[in-house]
């Protein structure tokens, strides 16, 4: 089992919102001594709470804002990352956008929008972050994150769009794990089901909330920290052996 140099860096998108799952995951890692790049569109909030948890943590944290669709703003966010921080060994794709349009209702404009941060993000971050493990030797860690819906198809709040976009990035995930793996870098996706985050449309009403927990049979939607668990686990020295997965987070609502 290799083991991870001191000084490590793990590469975070998605971390704008207050209540999102980004935030939770990068607290987590701060306080397992990653150092840390936090990307999001939202580069003054990205700033602010990179600034706030370099604070806490004393861990180097570096936000800047980056658009993950367009390569030049990834390998602009990777260059600072080669300058200021120490060599990036992980990777979590959580940028996304969610789509409540019907099949009649999906444009192309709002498809390819909707595959364009969902999944060719994903795209464009592996391949930058897995050239940087590659050249480097130590192997690495790439956390992709899916959705209940690529599987389930969706419900009242994300639709045909979205599910096509998230299963794309189960192929990406199973794609990039069967190639990278001889390098010892691993990729894997999270799927969650209905966690408490703003992309469901805002903070849940108690009775969405509800109605939401029905039909799991832990009986409650989850917290963006218990995503935020798994992925720790995913990233650690001893998960190695765990490559090419996707991993339900869903209460047992899909069971497979």
């Amino acid at each position: 089992m290799a083991k991870y140099p001191e000084h490590r860096t793990a590469v975070v998108t998605g971390t704008g919102s207050e209540r999102g799952i980004g935030r939770q995951v990068a607290r987590r890692l701060a306080k397992e001594g990653w150092a840390l790049a936090l990307l999001d569109l939202d580069g003054d909030a990205v700033q602010s709470f990179a600034e706030e948890l370099a604070a806490e943590s004393a861990q180097p944290v570096l936000g800047m804002a980056a658009d993950v669709v367009v390569p030049e703003s990834v390998q602009a966010a990777f260059a600072r990352m080669d300058a200021e921080l120490p060599p990036v060994l992980a990777l979590v794709n959580l940028a996304g956008i969610a789509s409540p349009h019907t099949l009649f209702e999906l444009s192309k404009e709002i498809w390819t929008r909707v595959m364009d941060v969902n999944a060719t993000g994903t795209l464009l971050m592996m391949q930058a972050a897995a050239r940087r493990m590659v050249d480097g030797g130590a192997g690495g860690r790439i956390v992709n994150t899916s959705s209940i819906t690529a599987y389930d198809g969706g419900g009242t709040f994300s639709k045909t769009g979205y599910a096509g976009a998230k299963a794309a990035v189960l192929g990406l995930t199973r794609g990039a794990a069967r190639e990278l793996g001889p390098h010892g870098i691993t990729c894997n996706a999270l799927v969650p089901g209905p966690i408490d985050t703003d992309i469901m449309g805002g903070p849940l009403s108690e009775d969405r909330r509800a109605g939401l927990s029905g039909g799991i049979p832990v009986q409650r939607v989850g917290h963006p920290s218990e995503v935020a668990a798994l992925v720790s686990f995913l990233l650690g020295e001893e998960a190695g052996f765990i490559n090419g997965g996707s991993y339900f987070i869903d209460g047992g609502k899909h069971m497979v």
